[in-house]
């Protein structure tokens, strides 16, 4: 069963083809992409197919992606979520999104603290890793705040609008481990 989890003010939880349009509505947007490595999605239609793969993906033990939603509220904000998960290597990354009109809330960082003690504790991660590219200050400061540490750089590792950007490396690792 698709895990929910709760904060104080956020409910993370399975996306489903409802959530299409609030997904095509924040990934479409280029203030949301412009540090996303991502081409804006164009449809709903293309976004039930992507919302088919999360399913996939999480049945097949490679990523889970919620759907963040303000308690209380009607539709999500963004999402967040782990991909590239690795139960034998006990590793995942960590990539999180929120519509621009929810940006300085705190929820961002709510939902991370949220989804890494998830990571660690439930799905027995040693290592969650995030890649961040090297302009994308706002979700630096969020990173570094919770703890990850900044392990390199990636020259030109990662395309957006056809241009190659350079990409920063952070990880946290489980405190138990260490």
């Amino acid at each position: 069963m698709f895990p929910t989890l709760n904060t104080d003010r956020l409910m993370l939880r399975e996306l489903t083809e409802n959530d299409a349009l609030d997904i095509l509505i924040c990934f479409s947007n280029p203030d949301v992409l412009r540090f996303y490595g991502q081409s804006p999605l164009a449809n709903q239609n293309q976004v039930k197919q992507i919302i088919r793969n999360f399913s996939m993906n999480y049945e097949e033990k490679r990523g889970i992606k919620w759907g963040i939603a303000v308690k209380g509220e009607a539709g999500i904000i963004g999402t967040i979520g782990f991909q590239e998960w690795s139960q034998e290597h006990k590793r995942a990354d960590i990539s999180y999104a929120l519509i621009p009109e929810m940006w300085g809330k705190g929820y961002a960082i709510e939902a991370v603290n949220k989804v890494i003690s998830y990571g660690f504790q439930e799905l027995n991660l040693t290592r969650i890793g995030a890649m961040v590219f090297t302009e994308n200050e706002s979700s630096i400061k969020l990173l570094e705040k919770i703890g990850f540490e900044k392990e390199g750089v990636l020259k030109k590792y990662m395309y957006q609008d056809g241009v190659a950007y350079d990409t920063n490396i952070y990880s946290l690792v489980d405190p138990k481990t260490t």
